[in-house]
């Protein structure tokens, strides 16, 4: 009995550090963990809508860095992001920031856009330049809204004619008579 139990004590023990492992290593590639060496900025956006933590940040479509923290500006109420980039990269400080979509159904990520400043941003530092993530529901009820007034609207325009029956296609517009000159009174 006394082998059986050790047995099942060292099968545990592999199990967990095989889990530590793992887990180390999901740690490590998520972003969540700050990278040491890297560059750390700030951007503030109106919506960051499904941007998450250890969400990418590329450069011309190459991963270049992770989003680290997320949290909100209690005085402004705008999203603030925490980026920490390739240490190696020297961003312009006019730079821009804008969260897109992988494609239709796909994750989000921060597109950084490098500019043309002589002026580098150092680890602290803000990119003031930021789009937000565009809401695929709120262009959706838009063009919905759009379509079913320019439905009604049409509809309105064949209803509510000159008050006799509306001319078909091909048929001339009625004319509409001249008031006539009255004559002074003698």
């Amino acid at each position: 009995m006394r082998g059986r139990s050790l047995a099942e004590v060292l099968a545990g023990i592999v199990v967990i550090a095989v889990a530590a492992a793992f887990l180390g290593y999901a740690l490590a590639n998520s972003g969540r963990m700050s990278g040491s060496g890297g560059l750390t900025l700030h951007a503030r956006f109106d919506r960051i809508d499904g941007l998450a933590a250890g969400a990418d940040v590329r450069i011309a479509g190459v991963k270049v860095g992770s989003v680290t923290n997320q949290g909100i500006d209690p005085r402004t109420f705008l999203a603030v992001l925490t980026l920490n980039v390739d240490g190696r990269l020297q961003l312009p400080d006019d730079s821009s920031a804008e969260i897109t979509s992988e494609g239709l159904l796909g994750g989000k990520y921060v597109a950084l856009v490098p500019g043309g400043s002589e002026r580098i941003l150092t680890s602290g530092g803000e990119i003031r330049i930021t789009q937000s993530a565009v809401s695929l529901e709120s262009l959706l009820g838009r063009f919905i809204f759009s379509v079913t007034e320019l439905a009604g609207n049409r509809q309105g325009e064949g209803a509510g004619g000159s008050g006799g029956t509306p001319a078909g296609p091909g048929a001339a517009p009625r004319a509409t008579p001249a008031p006539r000159p009255t004559a002074p009174a003698p």
